[in-house]
């Protein structure tokens, strides 16, 4: 397997284990000093796999109302011990309009010889309407 292709199938092993609710193979993979921005607070991102599990069990109740988390494209660019990826993903419920995309950003360096995540970063593009001239 290339780097390029295991690092495909953490992503999408990782995006597996979200959609069913499964704490540990979300964890898996994943550095104990992980740091990642999410969409809800706390704006300031958490830091650590602790802090990064405790942030995953509302999206599952969430989710479980009718969500789903699919990934829609995914991009890998992978070095010998540090790689980068992102990915737009439907993360969402039907009620969302089309085009709503969770955009998903991942640093990782290979550790002990296996890809580890240490860098996650999600959002979506705001949909608050652009200001006019006059307002900037």
């Amino acid at each position: 397997m290339t780097n390029e292709s295991e690092i495909r199938a953490l992503i999408e092993n990782w995006a597996t284990a979200v959609h069913a609710g499964d704490l540990d193979g979300v964890l898996a993979e994943h550095s104990e000093d992980i740091v990642m921005f999410d969409v809800p607070p706390p704006h300031e991102g958490v830091r650590g796999l602790a802090a990064y599990r405790e942030t995953w069990p509302p999206f599952f109740v969430w989710q479980a109302e009718g969500a789903t988390f699919t990934i829609l494209e995914l991009d890998v660019t992978a070095g010998d011990d540090v790689a980068f990826a992102w990915a737009l993903l439907h993360c969402g419920t039907p009620a969302d309009p089309p085009g709503h995309h969770l955009r998903l950003t991942l640093g990782l360096r290979k550790v002990r010889g296996r890809w580890t995540v240490t860098h996650e970063h999600h959002s979506f593009a705001s949909v608050d309407p652009a200001p006019v001239e006059s307002e900037r």
